[in-house]
């Protein structure tokens, strides 16, 4: 299944890390880290993404794994749509909002990508 041997070695899985660490960073700041509910969606949200991306790594088949990717993408969504509850509450920069924004947008982009790739190999 695709030429990737490892999770690990998948761009979008090592992106996905990059954002969830920076997720964590944010949220973990100023009158953010009090908004409990926000926190643990968006963490939880941004975890997904690299999950995701892993598991279907692990399974079996192509269709399998690009379902999963599918799933990961929309959690990148997700995360998107909770950065602007964050930027709307003033909780985050906008800095920091269109650097974690542009980087899911990119992520997306490849997940679909290989998803159609993956889809396509019989």
């Amino acid at each position: 299944m695709a030429t990737f041997r490892r999770f690990e070695d998948i761009k979008a899985w090592k992106k996905a890390r990059h954002v969830t660490k920076n997720v964590y960073r944010v949220s973990r700041q100023g009158e953010f880290r009090k908004d409990f509910a926000l926190r643990k969606q968006i963490e939880s949200a941004s975890v997904s993404i690299m999950a995701n991306i892993a598991e279907g790594h692990g399974r079996r088949t192509a269709r399998e794994f690009a379902n999963h990717l599918n799933i990961a993408r929309g959690s990148s969504h997700e995360v998107q749509s909770l950065l602007y509850v964050a930027g709307d509450l003033e909780y985050i920069r906008e800095t920091e909002f269109r650097a974690i924004y542009a980087e899911l947008a990119e992520i997306s982009k490849m997940l679909l990508s290989l998803a159609r790739y993956l889809r396509s190999v019989k």
